[in-house]
């Protein structure tokens, strides 16, 4: 690597690749008048690798340039971009080792089509500022596209669960005690759990727990339930057994410093919930379920209820399971959080396996489709919550269509009043009178149809759906919240469109 940074050897080798195309000369050509192979030249353009100073002096000599601007990081302004990319941390820390992607595979990119890749870079950056990106924001964007990639399924770990089960002699039956797993760490793993730790650190709430790693102590709120200091200690153990060295001291990433440690949070996480939601007897009662002849919500509430699992953990260990044993990839998962004082709907958590499916978030203030059982369910609740009902998880199925599309979903929902949590990804806890919902929608196909018996049950309510409201042409939506003006601004413009055309012709 001759000692330069990445960055320094590809700026150096768009400069030499611009140079020589501005000379006309050929690799050939230019090969020729320097006594450098062709195959050497072709790899310090893509910035793999540096010359020598006697070869600079060459290079600089044959193309005219002059060898200290030549040396230097600084480009033209056509160029700028490309060097602010490559200045930053952004490419550092993308995970591009995950996905296959060595940097100099970048390079080569940008060395093809440096303006092109310029003037894309320029376009990034700016919506980067328009939309307030942080680096987090593309650590979680990247988590989801490695998720995404595994089809939600990692094989190491669900072995590392089974040996940790043998080697422990974990009982087979479920929902385990959190003692149990206290117990492990601290005889272990040397942990000291301090039940109530964060009790007296206000500015400490929503947080379920922190770890120190200095005294090895594990900090938890008295607020959590059993089942949540289990999961809490299920991913503390998973952190160790995976061997995981970069992580999060806190129960959830507040500000993640590398891709390693969104990833390994992921990794503890996914121990964790195969842990307290055993594979084989998760995918028998799933089996099971599928297999009878009516839809029923109840039958879905008591497999969740048997791990005494939150609506979060049996959706993800639901996305874990369905693809990899039940042949049904093409799905996704999303959860929602509605303020019924504000009929406000964020997406917070999405995930999508083998294709962009058509309800996901979006970044332009748009209203989502209030059509969606994500969101019916949601307001259900909330009216229910002004009546002085109380409810704790409801759960509704739903065949969505999608207009403009042959694609049909079926769709599963769970919705239930927020808790306190804390969550990254909106900056701090779930305020009181939020309510939350977790969908799984299942792309209707030949497998999906031949898997769900009581997919054609008449209980099952079927609706045509959009994205959007701005982008939804029905006229007769009773739960529309804004008029559709993407629909009619189009409108008007194929009207205008049209005039001009009639107006030339005469």
């Amino acid at each position: 690597m001759n000692g330069k940074i990445p960055y320094q050897r590809i700026i150096f080798g768009l400069k030499i690749k611009q140079l020589r195309q501005e000379k006309g000369l050929s690799f050939a050509e230019l090969s020729k008048a320097t006594g450098m192979s062709v195959s050497y030249l072709n790899e310090i353009e893509k910035g793999k690798k540096f010359p020598k100073a006697d070869k600079i002096t060459v290079l600089a000599n044959t193309l005219g340039a002059d060898q200290e601007e030549l040396l230097s990081t600084e480009m033209g302004a056509n160029l700028a971009p490309v060097k602010e990319l490559l200045e930053s941390n952004f490419l550092n820390e993308l995970p591009l080792d995950l996905f296959g992607i060595e940097l100099g595979k970048v390079a080569e990119i940008i060395a093809n089509a440096p303006l092109r890749v310029g003037a894309f870079i320029s376009t990034l950056l700016e919506l980067s500022r328009s939309y307030a990106l942080r680096e987090e924001n593309f650590f979680f964007a990247a988590l989801r596209a490695y998720l995404e990639l595994n089809n939600n399924y990692f094989e190491h770990i669900e072995e590392a669960v089974k040996t940790f089960v043998k080697e422990h002699k974990i009982p087979t039956s479920r929902p385990l005690p959190p003692q149990l797993l206290s117990t492990i760490l601290e005889d272990n793993y040397d942990y000291e759990v301090i039940k109530d730790g964060l009790d007296a650190y206000p500015e400490m709430e929503g947080l379920r727990s922190v770890f120190l790693p200095g005294e090895k102590q594990l900090l938890l709120t008295s607020k959590l339930s059993s089942m949540q200091r289990s999961f809490q200690f299920g991913k503390e153990i998973g952190f160790h057994v995976l061997q995981l060295k970069d992580r999060s001291y806190t129960s959830s990433i507040l500000r993640p410093r590398v891709f390693e440690e969104v990833l390994n949070h992921a990794y503890a996480t996914y121990f964790s919930v195969a842990l307290h939601l055993p594979l084989e007897s998760f995918v028998r009662k799933l089996r099971d379920f599928f297999s009878a002849p009516k839809w029923n919500a109840k039958s879905l509430v008591s497999i969740m209820d048997s791990y005494d699992a939150s609506p979060e953990m049996f959706y993800h260990r639901l996305t874990n399971v369905i693809p990899r044993f039940f042949n049904m990839p093409k799905l996704f998962f999303l959860r929602f959080i509605h303020d019924p004082e504000k009929d406000h709907f964020e997406i917070d958590r999405e995930l999508h396996l083998s294709k962009r499916h058509h309800p996901h978030g979006n970044a332009i203030l748009e209203h989502y489709c209030r059509r969606w059982v994500s969101l019916s369910l949601l307001q259900d609740l909330a009216e229910m919550q002004q009546e002085g009902k109380y409810v704790s998880t409801i759960v509704r199925a739903q065949r969505s269509r999608f207009l403009g599309t042959e694609d049909e979903y079926l769709c599963i929902t769970l919705a239930r009043p927020g808790q306190s949590e804390n969550s990254s990804r909106l900056g701090g806890e779930y305020a009181q009178g939020r309510n939350i919902s977790v969908t799984l929608g299942l792309l209707i196909n030949a497998d999906v149809k031949r898997q769900i018996k009581w997919l054609d049950d008449v209980a099952i309510q079927a609706r045509d759906v959009n994205r959007t409201c701005e982008r939804c042409a029905l006229t007769d939506c009773s739960e529309r919240a804004v008029a559709p003006v993407i629909v009619q601004k189009r409108e008007r413009l194929r009207a205008i469109e049209s005039r001009l055309t009639k107006l030339n012709q005469e």
